[in-house]
């Protein structure tokens, strides 16, 4: 089959491709030897043997841990040994077992939460996969066999991307074996494709069949690992990556680390620390040299033979020993242990709780909690992320003229009437929900199903159908059509071709082909998948029979089908003949529309007088006598003549309001038929990829264009008054972020056609849409409708809708064969093959037809406006980064207070890099001059500020194009500059590597912290590139959450999660690092002030467990409980005052000197008190140290009792037992240990000196004067400078005292008959008349 020639040549290509055969193949050069991976994955970070050199390899980055481990390996050396080796063992190994401990029970939990890995190992590349319904893919195969008789296979990716509606997957094209049940031995062909990567939307490559014939492969073909086959009885496939090599698991890169702010200034403190003890350990080693060389006749044993610089040298280290207690070992696992504390009570947060969706906030990242009190610049997307992403379909524009739907604008205005009081109800709905499945919990957690579609409507749907569909929600199902375009629409009724009259707004040929052609392509121009409670997804429901005679059906769509333009110029006798009958025999089709009523119709925008060639036109078509083969059905059967025809016209024009009332009449009838009709009917249910795709199918769906059913082949649409109808569906060009459009490819089932219908960006759209080179009357017509349409378009955004186009275009067959040749050369191409399929997708999407656009509206989030507004008080700077257009992008700013009535908009669209230059340099100048003028003026009153007391300033909006200039590195200062000086920035346009470069730039040249919040997989990048990356668990998949550190419900969680918990963390750890370096300077200078009187010898007054313990065990567990429970300030002062989030900000650096000189005064007054006590007796050394050790540990625990702003029974239980902790340990020492501390003997030290009541006076003279300047400086300095804190505080007290006092006096001055009112009750308001 293969020469040996042929298998040399392609080993070239190996490292370019990958090969795939069957691993079963029996032919030598057929199978050739090619080794891939196996399917064995670990998504652990440990083995059971790389557990211990790996953790301790990443433990050691810390530098502190290298410096004990260093310290205890040099108390192994006799000349510089300081105490017994073991000891100095026992902190280090503490540290690095409990930190082990925290990693591998971390390293369990991801390992339980990734994927189930057991016997899947076995597969290799090249094995055949059998699987069936509701079965987990085990590796990434080629779909070659499906039980589907389309050969289609439908697959959950929720596992993968947290999507929960379904996808759809097809048989490899042209394969023989399709129909046919799979058998191993007729497969012999060949696999090539490209090499493993990470793009979940690609693959690339070619299947060989034995003939020759290549056969492109593509994603859909693909069936990805961990994603679950669906709805499908068997599939059968061929496995191309397996293991690690997999989509799934290249994607899957672990836990990302990302180091804290506050952690790399704890490593500057380190430094520092270090620095102090150098300086200590010089000092003594000097002052022993010293000694030494002075000394003269000691009474005590000195070492004569060693020099005075080699003992130096040797005191020098054993001094390092001795202080090592300075460098905070234990530090390092407390910040663990509290930032654990903290995530807990983050998480159990019932203000971050989504009582709807039951999601509570993920903790995603356990080492950046504090950077949540640091953000300065907040970059956010738009839709999804401020807005709901749900959908609705609000108003369109067809041919030029608007239809507002305003029944649907009330429609969803009573619907938010409806929310705000189910808000009020939802616990008391909630109540009866415990029967929920949990699948039916999953999918409604992806689905942001609003408050008030009520629980019980969930509970009955969810009986009915056990997983909810997505995108789906009442209010996104149930449009209300525009009577204007009903009325239209009802021309079809009418026996006649109606006439254009712009006095009667009677609808043109040409209008109403438009019209068609605008529903069909809502609902055949998307991805959505097709089903109903009684039937499977991928089983497509029969055609029923149509309504009318298929000779009918070729009339009407011969009659409206034609190209537009080509029609006004030449037409043939067969489209100027008969008239289509009865087209909406079934209006208002798919949802409950009992409560509708109709308003008067609304005057259309388009001039009656621009078509005069085409009422000309249409004045010969009625004119035009007709004989028997062009009669047709109407509701009282009958042969129409030209008179009748006219006669009818003309009551038309004469009594237009009879017929808007008969239409109105009609339209009635036509619900209450429907509404019958739909209780007995399945209702079908959409699965889609997008909102925005399920709101315009359900929009087609109220005008009675209904999709019925999807294949691979093939889609069953209703078309009003005909009924179900296969449209051929030869290609589908899908939706990517560089297009912006969707397109497919259909053969029309009655004209034979190939039609290509687009929908996309408004921006895309328009530049695609050329003016055809026909008449003259046409071309004022296409220019008409362009210029209407950006006229809505236009409208649409500044409203806030987003918006779309629709487009058409009409192929010959010969344009088609050749477009088709290159599309197929595109798709079994393996490099470079985005390019071509560009490329002929450009080809294709081309000189396209302009039919209209859609507006749907897509609603802000509750409380966005506050949150963002709170967050700016806070001084962070909000930035908007969006896709969605600039007037869309503006309308959203001004809704959720970004933009202010006083701000000034700096506008930056440009046609050129030059361009883009001069105008930053002049809005730099503008803005300068704008900040002059603010200074300049005193600020008096509300001067300058806007209502809601926000200061006025400079908003930036740039767009796409504009932003790729801006953000090259010529123009990159100037923008820089610009947009620091601006209040906020909007980037409208902009791409998803954009929106991460635009946050890499603030983040890296200004050193500021990032905060990045999106929804969808288009915010990944962003939000991995700031510094804290927060994912929104919405209505896009799961992919934003899967790559962010904190994952949130609501955009309106950010303001407690960053102004409470954020502030929170960040000043508790502050303290708690400043309160260790405090307590281990402290102690540490006792036993550096020592070193003056025992000669500098590295000598200590305490035993060596002490030394160890005091530190790392007897103070270290009350700073723990400060930092996890402590509230410096109350959660509802922190909401009401944001200012207050700066007020913690970059304490660490600037409190570090005063903390450290602190612990100097305290530490001398702690040894020198007892010293003086002391003086002149006899006492030995350890009796000397037992106060100061004593003394020591009291003014460290009052310390954190002066510091800490809440006392709980909890703090003062870890105090007590924290002291009883110390004395219970001395006193057992004392008594039973005689040679645990060589050479010094401590027994009875601790029972001697305790029992003398000097021993409590110098400890109580030693803590209070250790302590009085503490006390003293804060005392003033909260009265000269008190902070919004403690004025808040004061507020509230004389704010209760007042009402306290208030309520009293209203008791009083009641009857006593009357029932009082309880003062402690502040939910009961007296009257105002007292």
């Amino acid at each position: 089959m293969y020469n040996s020639e042929r298998l040399k040549s392609s080993k070239g290509l190996l490292r370019k491709r990958r090969t795939i055969v069957p691993s079963s193949a029996e032919d030598e050069q057929l199978s050739l030897p090619l080794k891939y991976k196996s399917n064995k994955i670990r998504t652990t970070k440990y083995s059971l043997f790389s557990f211990l050199p790996k953790n301790l390899f990443e433990q050691l980055h810390r530098f502190a841990n290298v410096y004990f481990i260093f310290l205890a390996a040099l108390n192994f050396v006799p000349v510089v040994e300081v105490f017994q080796p073991e000891i100095a063992l026992v902190p280090i190994i503490l540290v690095l077992s409990v930190t082990a401990v925290k990693d591998i029970w971390e390293d369990y939990r991801s390992k339980q939460k990734a994927y189930i890995e057991q016997c899947w190992k076995d597969v290799r590349v090249g094995d055949f996969v059998r699987l069936s319904c509701n079965e987990i893919i085990p590796a990434d195969m080629l779909l070659l066999y499906s039980s589907d008789p389309h050969g289609l296979c439908y697959i959950e990716t929720a596992n993968l991307d947290g999507e929960t509606n379904l996808k759809q997957r097809q048989v490899v094209s042209d394969l023989p074996l399709q129909g046919l049940q799979f058998t191993l031995e007729s497969f012999h062909s060949r696999v090539e494709c490209e090499n493993p990567n990470n793009d979940l939307s690609r693959f690339r490559g070619y299947m060989e069949h034995p003939s020759g014939v290549r056969v492109g492969l593509h994603n859909n073909n693909l069936l990805l690992r961990s994603c679950t086959i669906r709805n499908t009885e068997t599939v059968v496939g061929i496995v191309v990556y397996a293991g690690h090599e997999t989509k799934a698991m290249m994607n899957n890169s672990g836990p990302r680390y990302k180091r804290s702010q506050l952690e790399k200034h704890l490593n500057t403190v380190v430094l520092w620390c270090v620095l102090l003890l150098i300086i200590m350990c010089l000092t003594t080693a000097i002052g022993h040299g010293l000694w030494l060389k002075n000394i003269k006749d000691s009474v005590f044993k000195v070492d004569k033979e060693t020099s005075p610089a080699l003992a130096a040298f040797y005191v020098f280290w054993t001094m390092i020993i001795v202080l090592q207690v300075l460098i905070p070992i234990s530090l390092y696992v407390s910040i663990e242990v509290v930032k654990l504390g903290q995530i807990y009570f983050i998480h159990n947060d019932l203000a971050l709780y989504n009582k709807q969706l039951d999601s509570r906030i993920q903790c995603r990242a356990l080492n950046i909690t504090e950077d949540l009190g640091q953000i300065q610049y907040l970059f956010s997307d738009k839709t999804g992320t401020l807005t709901e992403n749900k959908m609705v379909f609000r108003r369109c524009s067809i041919f030029g003229v608007e239809y507002p739907h305003e029944e649907n604008a009330r429609r969803l205005e009573v619907y938010e009437a409806e929310r705000s009081e189910a808000a009020a109800r939802s616990v008391t709905l909630r109540s009866g929900c415990s029967g929920r499945s949990v699948s039916c919990r999953h999918s409604s957690v992806s689905l942001h199903t609003l408050a008030a579609e009520s629980e019980e409507e969930e509970q009955l749907s969810n009986r009915t159908q056990p997983r909810t569909r997505a995108f789906c929600s009442r209010v996104a199902k149930e449009v209300l059509p525009d009577p204007e375009l009903v009325r239209k629409l009802n021309w079809f009724r009418s026996p006649v071709l109606p006439l254009r009259d712009g006095s009667s707004g009677t609808p043109s040929n040409l209008e109403l082909t438009y019209i068609t052609d605008f529903f069909l392509a809502l609902a055949i121009c998307n991805s959505v998948v097709v089903s109903s409670p009684s039937q499977p997804r991928h089983v497509v429901p029969e055609a029923r029979t149509p309504l009318k005679s298929l000779d009918e059906i070729k009339l009407i769509f011969q009659r409206l089908s034609f190209s537009p333009f080509s029609a006004l110029s030449i037409l043939s006798p067969l489209q100027t003949k008969g008239s289509p009958h009865s087209f909406t025999s079934r209006m208002f089709s798919g949802g409950k529309t009992g409560s509708f009523t109709l308003s008067p119709p609304t005057n259309c925008t388009t001039d009656g007088s621009e078509t005069g060639l085409e009422s000309n036109l249409e004045i010969s078509y009625l004119r035009c006598e007709h004989d028997s083969s062009s009669r047709v059905k109407g509701r009282d059967t009958g042969q129409m003549d030209g008179r009748g025809t006219e006669d009818d016209i003309k009551d038309i024009k004469t009594n237009p309001e009879g017929t808007r009332q008969d239409v109105e009449q009609d339209v009635e009838d036509l619900i209450r038929e429907e509404d019958c009709k739909s209780d007995t009917d399945d209702e079908l249910l959409y699965e889609a990829e997008s909102p925005d795709e399920a709101a315009l199918v359900y929009a087609a769906q109220a005008y009675c264009c209904t999709l019925r059913g999807r294949s691979a082949e093939s889609l069953l649409v209703d078309l009003p008054g005909i009924g179900s109808l296969a449209v051929p569906l030869l290609h589908i060009l899908s939706f990517d972020s560089n297009r912006k459009k969707m397109s497919v490819v259909v053969r029309h089932p009655l004209t034979g056609q190939v039609v290509v219908y687009t929908k996309g960006a408004d921006s895309v759209i328009m530049d695609l849409t050329e003016t055809p080179k026909v008449a003259e009357e046409a071309q004022e017509i296409c220019s008409h409708i362009r210029e209407q349409t950006q006229h809505h378009l236009d409208s649409y955004a500044r409203e806030g809708l987003r918006t779309l186009c629709i487009a058409k275009k009409v192929l010959g067959e010969e344009e088609y064969k050749v477009w088709l040749k290159g599309q197929l050369l595109a798709e079994s191409s393996i490099e470079n093959r985005e390019e071509l399929l560009a490329e002929s997708a450009h080809r294709l999407e081309t000189n396209l037809t302009l039919l209209g656009s859609t507006g749907i509206v897509d609603r802000l989030q509750k409380e966005v406006p506050e949150t963002i507004e709170a967050l700016q008080r806070a001084g962070i700077k909000v930035w908007i980064l969006t896709g969605d257009k600039q007037e869309t992008a503006i309308n959203i700013a001004n809704a959720c207070k970004l933009l202010c009535p006083e701000d000034q908009l700096l506008t930056i669209n440009c046609g050129s890099k030059d361009a883009c230059a001069a105008l930053l340099k002049e809005l730099q100048l503008k803005v300068q001059h704008g900040e002059d003028r603010l200074t300049e003026v005193p600020a008096a009153g509300n001067h300058g500020k806007s209502s809601s007391g926000s200061v006025a300033g400079f908003i930036l909006v740039i767009d796409g194009r504009t932003l790729d200039w801006a953000l090259q590195d010529e123009l990159k200062k100037d923008f820089l500059q610009l947009s620091c000086r601006c209040k906020a920035v909007i980037c409208c346009r902009s791409t998803p590597l954009q929106k991460s470069q635009v946050v890499r730039l603030i983040r890296d040249q200004l050193g500021v912290m990032t905060l990045a919040v999106g929804d969808g997989a288009n915010d990944v990048s962003m939000i991995q590139v700031a510094d804290v990356g927060i994912g929104i668990s919405g209505q896009e998949g799961m992919q934003a959450v899967m790559s962010s550190d904190f994952a949130i419900s609501r955009f309106k969680h950010l303001r407690k999660l960053l102004l409470v918990h954020g502030h929170w963390c960040y000043s508790r750890l502050a303290n708690m690092i400043l309160y260790f370096i405090y307590k281990n300077v402290m102690f540490v200078n006792l036993l550096f002030w020592y070193q003056f009187f025992c000669g500098f010898s590295g000598s200590v007054m305490t035993n060596a467990w002490v030394l160890i313990l005091f530190n790392l065990l007897f103070t270290s567990v009350p700073p723990l409980v400060c930092a996890v429970l402590d509230r410096h300030t109350a959660a509802h002062t922190l909401m009401e005052l944001p200012e207050l989030y700066n007020t913690a900000k970059a304490s660490v650096p600037y409190m570090f000197w005063i903390t450290v000189l602190d612990a100097f005064y305290q530490s001398l007054v702690c040894f020198f008190v007892p010293y003086f006590a002391f003086a002149g007796s006899s006492v030995s050394e350890l009796s000397f140290g037992s106060p100061i050790n004593a003394s020591a540990l009291f003014i460290i625990l009052l310390h954190q009792v002066i510091e800490s702003p809440t006392l709980t029974w909890i703090h003062a239980l870890v105090l007590l037992l924290s002291a009883a902790s110390y004395f219970g340990f001395v006193l057992l020492f004392s008594l039973f240990c005689v040679t645990c501390s060589p050479p010094t003997n401590p027994v009875g030290v601790e029972t001697l000196h305790m029992s003398q009541p000097l021993f409590y006076i110098v400890c109580a003279l030693t803590t209070v004067t250790a302590l009085i300047p503490r006390l003293l400086f804060r005392a003033l300095f909260n009265t000269l400078h008190p902070s919004a804190v403690l004025k808040s505080a004061q507020t509230d007290n004389v704010d209760s005292e007042k009402y306290r006092h208030k309520m009293q006096r209203w008791n009083l001055s009641k009857t006593i008959n009357r029932l009082p009112v309880c003062a402690d009750n502040p939910g009961l308001e007296p009257s105002t008349d007292s």
